[in-house]
């Protein structure tokens, strides 16, 4: 059987989740979806999908989904959820994890990869973030879970940019890009969103393909291409965005490019140390690097310290050999990891 694909919904307090999800389940998409919801959600969701209300775990909707709420842990209900669906109990396509709005998503998402019977039968697709344009900015200023959430993002939503002036809204989704510039950020209205923005997106699949916003890249006038440099360092002398100065988050982005290849050995040596250090602090990283040794693209990626690699297609001829790495964490320290990146280079 094909595993059973699952998507994380995060988000701020009040930021639109259940409106997100209430439109997702209602739309007319012939698909089955069991959600699974924090107890303690600020929100649950209406009755009016929901047939019953009831002490059961697992509720049937009428629009032919299912509803669940954790008892224990994800691992258990995820378990339970799967176990009544090869006895054909409870029929699914795929499921939705909604945690509450404090949630920190990376012990969500590593449940998918730790456990061997979870990864037996699960596929982590993707995390989505959404975001309260009203209240993001001071929500950013005072609380790290939401800075969290957005460093964690493959796909951010901002709602309620219409309650804000346009340059603030513009505003804020520049400091999100400078936080997180691999997820596709997109402005919703009341939920409005496309089955297929939500679904399919492969965030955690290892492919070659690694999106990091270009515009965020060359915003600022200069040139990216040379070694090892990026653009979060260079942003204040030169920064025509004076708004963003104040904006120091703790939640940052950097990026590193070479055109010489790594050595293999060196490269699993500084990565499995940094990874040791500072994996608690590291969010998402991944890369698609040139190695030495191989024709083939090696794609990695992680998540806190959950790292993996896989060999991808090969590189086209004529095509230019670039390692581009992005790494999206707390307090990172930019230099160590940019010199001892530089280090493994053969």
């Amino acid at each position: 059987m094909s595993l059973i694909p699952a998507t994380i919904l995060t988000g701020f307090l009040g930021s639109g989740k259940t409106t997100l999800l209430k439109r997702v389940l209602s739309e007319a998409h012939g698909q089955k979806i069991a959600v699974i919801e924090n107890e303690f959600g600020e929100e649950n969701i209406d009755s009016d999908i929901l047939v019953s209300e009831t002490n059961e775990q697992i509720v049937q909707m009428s629009n032919g989904c299912i509803c669940c709420t954790i008892r224990e842990d994800l691992r258990s209900t995820l378990q339970l959820l799967a176990a009544k669906r090869r006895k054909g109990l409870l029929d699914f396509e795929r499921v939705v994890i909604e945690t509450t709005g404090l949630a920190d998503p990376g012990p969500v998402a590593q449940t998918f990869f730790m456990d061997d019977e979870i990864a037996e039968t699960y596929l982590l697709d993707s995390i989505l973030t959404l975001v309260d344009a009203k209240h993001a900015p001071r929500q950013l200023d005072e609380r790290q879970e939401a800075r969290r959430q957005v460093g964690f993002a493959d796909q951010i939503f901002v709602s309620k940019t219409d309650l804000v002036a346009g340059d603030e809204a513009q505003a804020l989704m520049h400091r999100l890009r400078h936080m997180n510039p691999r997820a596709p950020q997109k402005a919703v209205h009341f939920g409005e969103v496309a089955v297929s923005e939500v679904f399919d997106l492969r965030g955690f699949n290892l492919n070659a393909k690694l999106d990091i916003d270009p515009d965020f890249l060359k915003e600022d006038g200069h040139d990216h291409q040379h070694q090892g440099h990026d653009h979060d360092h260079e942003h204040g002398e030169h920064c025509d965005h004076p708004h963003h100065h104040h904006h120091d988050d703790d939640v940052k982005s950097f990026v590193f490019r070479s055109d010489r290849p790594f050595d293999p050995a060196k490269l699993e040596d500084f990565l499995g140390a940094v990874v040791n250090i500072y994996g608690p602090r590291m969010l998402r990283y991944k890369g698609v690097l040139n190695m030495k040794g191989t024709d083939r693209k090696v794609i990695f990626q992680g998540v806190h310290q959950l790292m993996g690699s896989d060999l991808g297609p090969a590189w086209a001829e004529g095509e230019a050999r670039t390692s581009k790495m992005v790494f999206i964490g707390i307090d990172l320290p930019r230099d160590i990891f940019m010199q001892g990146l530089q280090q493994c280079l053969s």
